[in-house]
């Protein structure tokens, strides 16, 4: 074990106990803080390798992944106030002994809701009885380590070094950043029972909230009593998401907003909606204060596989997909599928095609698991309705979702900011960006033609063999996803959106596809346009083979009930024409 799981087990086992249930909240906190032991876990915890992999690793040794987070945290936990400090650590504890965690849960709560929770962590260090070995601790570290003394963040930290000549006339530099997210599968999120938002929020005394306008009219009241009930002011921005709206003037508009409520550096916005809305509003917030933290809840099946934990924010621009953006990844990524009830059955069609994206390039298993439950998933909205608690399909759904998430994020997270090609979530990604609104098309059918594509490639190539090929058209189809759609013939355009990649991947195609075996893939960097032209005429061909002719069911956005994004085409802000019924927050 490391110092610091060693520090929290001597801890949880050492820490008289008694003061938990004092009346006294001052002599409670007061005995709790000038104890050795707190002195000892607390030096631990700021000095602890908080984003080594081997800290993770001991973590997962004792079975106690869920402590990870709050141990991060903690680091910093000196700028935390008393109230923040509390609760964080009743995390920690709990992950180590549920009975003892839910005893310092107690006494956080009474924290939260007192005046002494205000204080922060280290101003109560220093009036206490060990304020002198405090405050000689608070100086040393602005020299050793700031990050713990005067964090901007507790979720990033940034290093680096120099080397310049004798006369300083050429300087190099290093930088090295590091920074942790938190990636969760929750049912009903928005329950008042449910405390992880509570307690995100709770210490800040305010939620500043972007919304979906279709999810706060299924939603709205309930995320207004989740707050009320536990006392935390709810600064709700509605904002319309669909892909017509994904353009730099609502990102522009959301900062404004940012600007007129007063967000702080450290205060993290919650974003309650889809991919679209993911991508936006974590753009915003990237640029606001060049690092604004914030949660992701996400409320589809595009934003809780992928969009809502991935660090790629963005918006489109000159009618290309995610032209701009920057690498901003959520601070908590909360996937629910209880918001998928009520979802049209064309919204989960599509999202379901990130899901087949990892199954197909990173996990079997996985893969076999999508086989065995088929359309289901569909119809049962991910097991959440019309069926009982136990079904195999309400089980099967959570296995999914928890795979499908581990393999997008290990795959993304290894690479945070594409300093490399080699991306396997990149899968049908490769001519899609430069055809999906062009064609109107929902963004999984432009993806799942991708796929497609990409497999007969690979079968061309011999990567794959044709049991492989059919497995993966087969699983794509079932769900009613599209392998083909007319804008194939449009080859110009095709070999326009390959030569945009190349540029994007920096003079590299680097197109992923399965090669191998199913769970594998490999890297097609090279493809001319005669062979692009004859690969397209016969892969049509095959798509006749399959139900419905390979079409999709409803790929179009205006199917679903969504604006064409073909007929936008986000221009530079001063030549765009606004609508501002679309772009302002109600």
């Amino acid at each position: 074990m490391t110092k610091t799981t060693l520090a929290v087990k001597a801890f949880i086992s050492k820490q008289d106990c008694k003061p938990l249930t004092c009346q006294n909240l001052e002599k409670a906190v007061e005995a709790i803080c000038c104890s050795e032991q707190f002195k000892s876990l607390l030096l631990s915890l700021i000095n602890s390798p908080a984003f080594s992999r081997e800290l993770g690793a001991e973590f997962a040794e004792v079975d106690a992944v869920k402590g990870i987070s709050a141990c991060r945290k903690l680091r910093s936990c000196l700028n935390l106030s008393l109230s923040s400090f509390f609760g964080v650590s009743a995390e920690l504890f709990s992950a180590f002994d549920k009975i003892i965690g839910q005893e310092w849960y107690k006494f956080a709560n009474k924290i939260h809701s007192s005046e002494l929770g205000k204080i922060k962590l280290i101003d109560y260090l220093k009036n206490s009885a060990e304020g002198e070995f405090y405050q000689d601790l608070a100086e040393r570290l602005v020299k050793e380590n700031p990050h713990a003394i005067y964090p901007t963040s507790s979720y990033r930290e940034s290093r680096g070094y120099v080397e310049s000549t004798p006369d300083d006339q050429t300087i190099e530099a290093v930088m090295r950043s590091s920074t942790f997210t938190s990636i969760k599968v929750i049912d009903n999120s928005l329950d008042p029972e449910q405390l992880l938002l509570r307690d995100m929020y709770i210490s800040h005394g305010r939620c500043v909230c972007l919304v979906d306008q279709n999810v706060e009219s299924y939603f709205g009241e309930q995320l207004e009593h989740y707050f009320d009930y536990h006392g935390i002011k709810l600064e709700k921005l509605v904002y319309r998401a669909m892909e017509v709206d994904k353009g730099i003037y609502t990102v522009e508009k959301m900062l404004g907003d940012f600007k007129n409520l007063g967000v702080s550096r450290n205060e993290p916005v919650l974003i309650v909606g889809g991919g679209v809305l993911a991508d936006t509003g974590g753009l915003a917030c990237a640029l606001y204060h060049r690092n604004t933290p914030y949660i992701m809840l996400s409320t589809s099946i595009v934003a809780g596989i992928d969009a809502g934990p991935s660090p790629r924010t963005c918006c489109d621009g000159f009618g290309y997909k995610n032209l701009f953006g920057a690498y901003h990844p959520p601070i908590l990524s909360i996937t629910d599928r209880y918001f998928f009830k009520t979802l049209r059955e064309g919204w989960l069609r599509h999202g379901i095609i990130e899901i087949i994206k990892m199954a197909v390039t990173k996990d079997a298993e996985l893969f076999e698991m999508m086989e065995q439950a088929g359309p289901r998933l569909i119809e049962t909205r991910f097991g959440t309705m019309d069926c009982e608690a136990d079904a195999e399909i309400n089980l099967l759904s959570q296995k999914i979702l928890g795979a499908a998430l581990r393999s997008y994020v290990a795959a993304e997270y290894d690479n945070l900011y594409e300093t490399h090609q080699c991306r396997p979530h990149a899968y049908g990604h490769t001519w899609s960006p430069g055809f999906e609104i062009e064609a109107g098309l929902l963004h999984g059918h432009a993806v799942a033609i991708g796929m497609g594509f990409g497999a007969y490639l690979s079968l061309r190539m011999n990567w794959i063999d044709e049991a492989q090929f059919q497995r993966i058209m087969r699983l794509i189809s079932s769900f009613g996803l599209s392998l083909w759609h007319d804008i194939m013939l449009r080859t110009d355009t095709l070999w326009a959106s390959q030569q945009k990649i190349f540029e994007k991947r920096g003079c590299n195609l680097a197109a992923p596809l399965p090669k191998g075996e199913i769970g594998q893939c490999g890297y097609l960097n090279s493809l001319t346009r005669e062979e692009l032209d004859r690969a397209v005429a016969e892969y049509r061909l095959i798509c006749r083979e399959y139900p419905r002719k390979g079409l999709g069911i409803e790929p179009h956005c205006s199917d679903v009930g969504l604006e064409d994004p073909s007929t936008v085409a986000h221009a530079p802000l001063e030549s765009a024409s606004i609508d501002s019924q679309h772009l302002s927050a109600v």
